[in-house]
């Protein structure tokens, strides 16, 4: 399976592509609300169902006290329907002064996420926009930096505006460099393109210099249903570009895995498919 990051660099739908992404995955799948501004899926998309009693901002405590590994499960949450736990949610922060107290932790979380991509299911990682402590670095005190550095690939949401287009230019830069120099290589930076806009796929490709992997359906009705309650019918046209867009993403995962662990991902791979 896979584990997926989907970052910004400036508020362009993250949230909204992950849960899609998470929605439409034809495997089981784990959705991680790891944005440090904060949770929405909860009191948005769940409409307020569930308790505030389990989510990301109770790990730092499990991890204090060492019970993290066992707890971590029990904060998850059912997004589908029929709760049958092939759709899962990590609930995000419900404050984000609560950011700095995970800084310690985000490596915890990372390696039992791994167990998660292990065990069967689709990893996606809502890290919203990024947070710098310089120009070639991510913060390590205020951001899930160290869930970007395992992850198999770093997508870069972004609409195909030109103001979308320009803000996500410095944070290629920035991840470029993180992830050619503490993760697993630059090569697992890629673009999850929204299409709001009239650039072409080529075009932002070119500009940016970075492969698109994927393309989400500029669709307004999905989104109110994906921000605001699950209980409406979502129209297909977002869900038809994310399934595609998984087969995609779900490619390069395995091209990677295969290029850095030739021996243990054909296994993987196999598994998968």
């Amino acid at each position: 399976m896979s584990v997926i990051a989907l970052v910004s660099g400036k508020s362009s739908g993250v949230t909204c592509s992950a849960l899609a992404l998470t929605l439409s995955s034809p495997k089981p799948s784990l959705l991680v609300e790891a944005d440090p501004a904060g949770g929405t899926i909860r009191t948005g998309y769940l409409s307020g169902e569930g308790s505030a009693a389990v989510g990301l901002h109770r790990l730092a405590a499990a991890d204090r006290q060492g019970t993290l590994a066992r707890e971590f499960s029990q904060h998850f949450v059912s997004l589908d329907r029929d709760h049958t736990g092939q759709r899962l949610l990590l609930p995000g922060l419900t404050d984000p002064t609560q950011a700095p107290s995970l800084s310690r932790t985000w490596g915890q979380i990372s390696r039992l996420l791994s167990v998660m991509d292990q065990t069967g299911y689709d990893v996606l990682i809502d890290a919203g926009r990024i947070v710098t402590e310089s120009e070639t670095r991510l913060s390590t005190s205020r951001y899930p930096t160290a869930l970007l550095h395992r992850a198999d690939a770093v997508l870069v949401v972004a609409r195909t505006t030109q103001a979308s287009i320009a803000a996500a230019a410095p944070a290629i830069r920035v991840l470029r460099e993180e992830l050619a120099n503490h993760g697993t290589g630059a090569d697992a930076l890629g673009l999850l393109l929204i299409e709001e806009g009239t650039f072409t796929s080529s075009q932002v490709q070119q500009y940016l210099q970075t492969p698109v992997v994927g393309m989400l359906a500029w669709d307004p009705d999905s989104a109110d249903v994906l921000t605001h309650g699950a209980y409406k019918r979502m129209p297909r046209k977002l869900t038809s570009s994310a399934r595609t867009a998984h087969g995609t993403i779900n490619e390069l995962v395995t091209k990677r895995r295969v290029q850095l662990h030739p021996v243990g991902v054909t296994t993987v791979a196999g598994r998968a498919s």
